[in-house]
Formats: structure tokens, C-alpha cells, sequence
């Protein structure tokens, strides 16, 4: 074929020709050149004197020479050829191409284009190609996990939502887990890794993660801080965590070409009707199609490889992992902190300041760095409130919380029997008593609170738990007197039917 691109060996092969006597018609006609370009090359091997000789030339000589060949005309000179010793003395220096445009039009008159340029210094600094290396692990060694996008798929209630697609790749094997979730949450993020070690039915010694926020606070090549979450859920399992670089995604190349693979090949083209369907779907496509095919690299099945890394890899722990989510979270001058629309208290010194949160699916705990504050039984709803009234300054007590239970608290302030009559009192049903035992807290602002307690404590010991009865002993002056041993052991009187503990009446967290 004419005008076809000639290498080494098809000149070597020509030379060769040339030298049993061929005419240019025959070797055009048996290497496919044009009779031109024949003559053209017999003119070149003879000022070469690659037509004498005993033997012919090897081939690196000839690569070497076929400089001094021109088969064609020299095409135009670059109007910048002229400036050539300016552009690299600037391009040495560090100049970048767009600023160079403007000193050569500045300084030399130059008129061209910027394309034009950057074409220009493209010849003169050819890039040499990026080169890679593939690494290889042992069974066991590595896992590399992604999110993809998965489309749309209808939620619970029948709205389209986007979808994500997570992979967890076996880098010796390249067996997988795969799920589609709506969210990208840290508790997602946690609980599809959990999924993901019980369908393997094990641990790799390293997972290999993107800088994605689920996982990584800062994408910091050297000193890379995962968030508490991520960190408990290794220690738990005791894998190490290795993010990729920045912006370096072919890091982590195993699970990349597998998430275009599970969205070409398991979800293209497809329509799921609900997250149930589309991962019952990736469970039988792992198995039946991805782990029974010949994969690219390997050359193996991953289903037949994945036999010898099974029992390379970690034990699962004998206890199941309980989803555990670190957040950080500011205590706002109500002494609440705000999560999942839920409202939690803790100790008013900390207003203002960030506070960890520990959350699992039954508690939210607070820590101030590692120092734990407070606890509290998690929302059933959003909106709802967990308070502990001893978060709140003793100041701003007075007149928020419940009445029985701010008159309960102060009671106790006063004596332990001055709370048990006060208990006594609240508890009796179906008759309120709040009134009587607010009297009685009363009668400490004429009396005293040690008079008050000598009363409470006779008042009890004859088994009178009422308002007048405290009120008649302060007044005749009985609680100056002491009791004989004979008061003090007279028998008590049993609760009333209806008589039940005031934490019973009104609920106080713990």
C-alpha cells in the first residue's frame, strides 16, 4: 500500500533487495511503497554505502542514520523558531505559557495565537509518559472500599431517590461485597463495613478508603485524622486504616474498576422497584456472574481465588459490632445540645463550647475530649427532650422544673426527714397534696430548717405525715424535745393503697 509508515526491518528488507539486483518497480510492488519513494531510499542507502558490503547493516545502525533521511519536503518554519532561545531560557526559569505570550508579544512583537505557542513549547518539552507500578497483595493482606452512584430507585414511600452503590473489594482475590444504600452517612458508612465482614466472614489486615467525609475529617496525605467512629470500628475489628492520597484515586485502582463494573454490568440498563430488590439482585450477581467470571487480571475466577484468602483472613469478633457514631456538637445556652433533631442537656459550664457525642442505637453519651458528662436514653421521636435538672445553675431551678418535683428537691436539701415526710406527702392518692407540702417547706422560713427536720422527724415517728401536725409541734415547741426510745420504735403505719414513689408520678432521667 502506498504512502504506508516504513520501519527498521522493511528497510533492512529493502537494502537486502537492493543488493540482489531488484529494480524499484518489484520492491514497490512486493513491500506496498510507491516507486518514488523506492528510488528515494535507494538514493539515500547509497550515500549511506549501505549497498556495499559483505553483510548488511544491523538494525540499530540504520535507525541510527534514517536522521539524514528526507523523503519530504521540510514543511513551514514556525514564525516562533525565531525566538526559540528566549522561550527556553524563560520556560528554565519557571514561566508559565500564558505568561510567556505576553512577554514575547511585549518584548518581540510576536502576534500569534496562545495555541499556537503552547503547541510550540509542546515540541520542545515532550512529556514522558507517567509510569506506575501494580502492586500485588497476599491473601488477607488488603481490602479497598468506594461508594458509586447507582441511579434512581424508589424509597419506602414510593419517591425516587439517588442511590450509591458500596464496594468492598478483596485486593488478592478481588471477591466483593456489594449494597446500595440512599445515604452517605458515618452510621451508614459503619454499618455497611459491619455487612460487609459478616458476608466475607472476615477482616482484611488493611482497608483502603477514599478521602471521602465519611471517613476522613481532613485529606492530609501525611497525617490523615479519621473521624472517632471509623476508628472504634477498627479497633473493634482490628484493622488498620489506610486513606488514599489526595486526588489519587488509581490508589485504590481494585475497587474503582470494580464499582464500574457492578454499575455496567450488574445495574445498567435495569429498573429496581425498591432497595430490598436491587441488593437481593447484587447478592445473586456476586455469586452467579462476578465471582464465576475470568477476571482481566487475575485470570482467575475471584470465587476460586477467594477459597485461599478465606482463611487468611482476621477473625469476626465474638461480638457483634453496635453501631457507634462520634459527633461533635455545640451546647447552647438553653444547656441543650441538638442531634438528629432530638435535645439533650448537660453541665451549664460547658455552654459554648463543642462537645464530643457518642450515640449507638439505644444511648447518646457526652464527652468533653475524654471526659464523660453526661448520658441519656436516646429520642423515640424527633423534638423530644432529655434533661437533667442538675445541669441547669442551682439559681435557675427555682420555678422550672415540675412544682412536686422542685419541692421534693429542696425538702432533701433541708433534712433526710424533712424529704421522707415531703415523699410521704406527694405520694398519697388520689388526694393531692402539693399544697400541704409546700406548707411545710414554708414553716422552715419562720422555724428554721434544723427545727423543721426535729419536726419531720417526730411527725414521722408517731406516723402523723401532715401539715398541721409539723405545724402544731413547731408551735407548742415539741421538736425541742427528744424522743424516748419508745417513740422512736413505735411501729409505722402502712402506705395507703394509692400511696406510690414520686419518681413513679413525674419521670426524671438518670
Amino acid at each position: 500500500m502506498a504512502g504506508r509508515r516504513i520501519g527498521v526491518l522493511d528497510l533492512r528488507e529493502m537494502l537486502r533487495r537492493f543488493r540482489l539486483g531488484e529494480g524499484n518497480r518489484g520492491v514497490a510492488r512486493d513491500l506496498g511503497l510507491s516507486r518514488n519513494s523506492v528510488a528515494k531510499y535507494r538514493t539515500w542507502a547509497e550515500l549511506e554505502g549501505f549497498l556495499g558490503g559483505a553483510e548488511l547493516p544491523p538494525p540499530e545502525v540504520i535507525e541510527e542514520r534514517l536522521g539524514t533521511l528526507m523523503l519530504k519536503q521540510p514543511g513551514p518554519v514556525s514564525p516562533l523558531e525565531v525566538h526559540r532561545d528566549t522561550i527556553v531560557d524563560l520556560r528554565s526559569k519557571g514561566v508559565e505559557v500564558r505568561a510567556l505570550l505576553g512577554r514575547l508579544r511585549e518584548d518581540h512583537g510576536y502576534q500569534g495565537s496562545y495555541s499556537a505557542l503552547l503547541r510550540y513549547v509542546g515540541r520542545l518539552e515532550p512529556q514522558r509518559p507517567e509510569v506506575f507500578l501494580r502492586i500485588e497483595t497476599a491473601p488477607g493482606e488488603e481490602a479497598q472500599v468506594d461508594f458509586g452512584y447507582a441511579g434512581i430507585i424508589p424509597d419506602p414511600n414510593g419517591r425516587p431517590r439517588k442511590a450509591w452503590v458500596f464496594i468492598m473489594t478483596l485486593s488478592f482475590s478481588r471477591h466483593q461485597y456489594a449494597e446500595v444504600v440512599f445515604d452517605q452517612k458515618v452510621e451508614t458508612w459503619v454499618a455497611l463495613h459491619v455487612r460487609a465482614f459478616e458476608f466475607l466472614g472476615g477482616v482484611a489486615k488493611r482497608i483502603v478508603i477514599d478521602n471521602l467525609k465519611a471517613a476522613i475529617v481532613r485529606a492530609v496525605i501525611h497525617d490523615p485524622q479519621a473521624q472517632r467512629s471509623y476508628r472504634e470500628l477498627a479497633e473493634h475489628y482490628g484493622f488498620l486504616i489506610s486513606p488514599c492520597r489526595p486526588r489519587m484515586a488509581r490508589h485504590k485502582g481494585k475497587v474503582e474498576s470494580g464499582v464500574r463494573y457492578v454499575k455496567r454490568n450488574a445495574l445498567a440498563g435495569r429498573t429496581f422497584r425498591s432497595l430490598r430488590e436491587v441488593n437481593e439482585h447484587l447478592r445473586r450477581w456476586i455469586h452467579d456472574v462476578a465471582g464465576v467470571r475470568d477476571h482481566g487480571t487475575t485470570h482467575e475466577r475471584p470465587l476460586v481465588r477467594f477459597e485461599s484468602e478465606r482463611e487468611a483472613l482476621g477473625a469476626l469478633p465474638e461480638s457483634r459490632y453496635e453501631i457507634v457514631v462520634w459527633k461533635m456538637a455545640k451546647l447552647h445556652p438553653d444547656c441543650h445540645l441538638v442531634y438528629d433533631y432530638s435535645f439533650y442537656s448537660a453541665p451549664y459550664r460547658y455552654v459554648g463550647e463543642e462537645l464530643w457525642v457518642r450515640v449507638t442505637p439505644e444511648r447518646l453519651v457526652v464527652y468533653r475530649e475524654h471526659e464523660r458528662v453526661a448520658s441519656h436514653p436516646r429520642a423515640k421521636r424527633r423534638g423530644q427532650w432529655s434533661t437533667h435538672p442538675d445541669h441547669y445553675p442551682a439559681e435557675k431551678l427555682q420555678g422550672l422544673l415540675p412544682a412536686p418535683v422542685e419541692v421534693q428537691a429542696r425538702a432533701r436539701t433541708i433534712g433526710r426527714h424533712t424529704g421522707e415526710l415531703v415523699e410521704r406527702l406527694l405520694g398519697e392518692r388520689p388526694l393531692d397534696r402539693l399544697r400541704g407540702a409546700q406548707g411545710v417547706l414554708h414553716l422552715a422560713r419562720r422555724y428554721g430548717a434544723k427545727r423543721l427536720e426535729a419536726a419531720c422527724r417526730r411527725a414521722l415517728a408517731f406516723g402523723e405525715v401532715r401539715y398541721t401536725t409539723v405545724k402544731t409541734i413547731l408551735k407548742e415547741g415539741l421538736d425541742l424535745e427528744r424522743l424516748s426510745s419508745d417513740e422512736e420504735a413505735l411501729p409505722q403505719p402502712k402506705t395507703a393503697i394509692f400511696a406510690r414513689p414520686i419518681a413513679d408520678l413525674i419521670p426524671i432521667h438518670n
